[in-house]
């Protein structure tokens, strides 16, 4: 299973990025996707996740009301909207399948995009 990841760079405070990633390899309608970061010296947070019906959708407290996920299961993708971004979203976000929503028993991870909030 491969995950090809983009969307992610530097953005100043207040700004919006989109997320997506292409997930080559599996059938994104078996499994509930979503997306983790780790920011600097910080442990891994889960951030979002989307059910497999698509219908249930989980967001962390810190992203609530400024990000949005969704999944495309023709594309076989999740993408994930960031808006109002503040320095403290600054990380390495991850997209995963998991076998449970919302987004436990990970399946796959992907290498990971960097997305830097900064002035």
């Amino acid at each position: 299973v491969q995950f090809v990841e983009s969307g992610g760079g530097l953005v100043q405070p207040g700004g919006s990025l989109r997320l997506s990633c292409v997930v080559d390899g599996a059938t994104l309608d078996d499994y509930a996707i979503g997306w983790f970061r780790r920011a600097p010296g910080k442990e891994l947070e889960g951030v979002s996740c989307v059910s497999r019906s698509g219908s249930g959708t989980y967001y962390a407290e810190s992203v609530e009301g400024r990000f949005s996920v969704s999944r495309d299961d023709a594309k076989n993708a999740v993408y994930l909207q960031m808006n109002e971004l503040k320095p403290e979203d600054t990380a390495v976000y991850y997209c995963v399948t998991a076998n449970m929503y919302p987004c436990f028993d990970i399946d796959h991870w992907g290498k990971g995009i960097l997305v830097t909030v900064s002035s």
